[in-house]
């Protein structure tokens, strides 16, 4: 457990409680994870942990400023930590993969949608759809 973590968490007035902890490490192992996802990995270590207890945690742990969203699919959010950069997530609607490419690559379109409508983006929370190099591969050779 990063010592980072306990001093944010005191600083917003919170401690690190055995679920946060665990919900923390969660998200650091599993990269992008839903909170159902985050519940199973949970639960292997700690089985009496609910739902709610997940929702509760991200909420507080995206409060000061260690986890962060995107709304992937069209179920719940996903989490990912916050020290890692600033990314879009590119979907797979075929596989479900989900990869991650540096914000900066949509520099280009962030200016554009800044100068012509007069909109500032988050691109934290952006994520794109479509099928990934392997599916498009894939259907091809059919």
């Amino acid at each position: 457990m990063s010592r980072d973590w306990d001093e944010v968490l005191r600083e917003h007035g919170y401690r690190i409680t055995p679920q946060r902890q665990l919900v923390l490490e969660a998200v650091n192992s599993l990269g992008h994870a839903t909170p159902e996802e985050l519940l199973a990995e949970v639960q292997k270590t700690a089985g009496a942990v609910n739902l709610s207890t997940i929702y509760r945690t991200l909420e507080v742990l995206e409060q000061v400023g260690l986890v962060t969203h995107a709304h992937i699919g069209h179920g719940a959010p996903t989490y990912h930590s916050v020290d890692t950069d600033v990314h879009i997530h590119l979907v797979c609607d075929t596989c479900g993969q989900i990869q991650s490419i540096p914000a900066e690559e949509a520099s280009m379109f962030v200016e554009l949608l800044r100068d012509k409508a007069g909109f500032e983006t988050d691109v934290a929370h952006v994520s794109i759809h479509g099928q990934c190099a392997t599916c498009i591969g894939r259907m091809k050779l059919l």
